[in-house]
């Protein structure tokens, strides 16, 4: 059970949290929580990211890096694939005006850095791939030739790296996480492929036999940034992220994934929120979040879903 100053917090907030709080926290009406939904593309953050696209369809005119970059030292997020992304993290309606009209632009403008190919047909990295499948499914685009292409690519312990092109036959957690996120969104939107469905479900068996966090051969930790949680979390893994992958997938609980929800137990402070933890740093249009330490709306929503579903709330 939320508590009631929690979900006042949380209401009080931006459209993007505000509707997946009713849609996820509360026993919101389904009319409700769409009215919530369609203030996205006219209030807020997601409105002030449509205003940024620019004439060329493009935000920061370019489609995975911007164009104008004077910062060698980090990777920028203003680009078009990022700021798709947060659009489809804040719940754009994607058959709205102002979805079909960004989207349109960014068809008939954005090309990859990587070969000069369209955006939705994709480029060569599969992490990349995998995020570029999550926007073309969910904003309606046919990007079923990178789905088949990400099927063959999958490597023999079940996930996905995007050095597997330079040799590497072990897989990566946050390329296999940005490839399960595009999998399960083409899924939702046209069914999948029997390819697709069991390429994802061997993925899916790829982290849970690591417990989402642990090595397969000395069940060591892999990396302590896991355990600090991010947002937005780019093409990063973390422990959240993994856990609100799984939720969304929905399915029966499984018992590997207790050790991550008593890591995500332990992260809530004394007055029932969760922090912002690990920024990944880079140029951004503007902050969703107050700095690390702080208290996370994002992080807080989507620790309290996951409990929520792992619970059986």
């Amino acid at each position: 059970m939320t508590r009631p100053d929690v979900l006042d917090w949380l209401l009080d907030s931006d459209p993007a949290i505000r509707w997946q709080v009713l849609r996820d926290l509360t026993d919101a009406s389904p009319m409700e929580i769409q009215r919530e939904r369609e203030r996205v593309a006219n209030q807020g953050w997601g409105a002030r990211l449509l205003a940024l696209q620019g004439t060329d369809g493009q935000w920061a005119g370019g489609t995975y890096w911007p164009a104008y970059d004077d910062d060698p030292d980090s990777q920028p997020w203003t680009a078009t694939t990022y700021s798709l992304l947060l659009l489809r993290d804040f719940g754009l309606n994607p058959s709205g005006r102002e979805a079909r009209q960004a989207i349109a632009l960014v068809r008939a403008n954005s090309r990859w850095e990587e070969g000069n190919q369209p955006f939705f047909d994709g480029e060569v990295e599969p992490c990349i791939n995998g995020m570029t499948v999550a926007l073309g499914a969910y904003f309606g685009e046919n990007v079923d030739e990178m789905v088949e292409r990400l099927t063959r690519e999958q490597l023999a312990d079940g996930g996905w790296n995007c050095e597997a092109g330079r040799g590497s036959t072990r897989s990566s957690f946050h390329t296999t996480i940005c490839v399960l996120d595009g999998l399960l969104e083409h899924e939702r939107s046209t069914g999948g492929t029997v390819e697709s469905r069991e390429a994802r479900h061997r993925a899916e068996e790829y982290l849970l036999d690591r417990r989402l966090l642990r090595r397969e051969s000395t069940r060591e930790l892999i990396s302590r940034d896991w355990l600090q949680f991010s947002y937005p979390t780019r093409w990063f893994y973390d422990v959240l992220r993994g856990l609100d992958y799984f939720r969304a997938a929905g399915g029966a609980r499984d018992n590997r994934l207790e050790e991550a929800v008593e890591v995500l137990r332990s992260k809530e402070q004394p007055d029932g929120r969760w922090l912002l933890e690990n920024t990944h740093p880079g140029k951004v249009h503007f902050p969703l979040e107050d700095g690390d330490g702080q208290p996370s709306p994002w992080n807080t929503l989507r620790a309290l879903r996951v409990l929520r579903w792992y619970e059986g709330s």
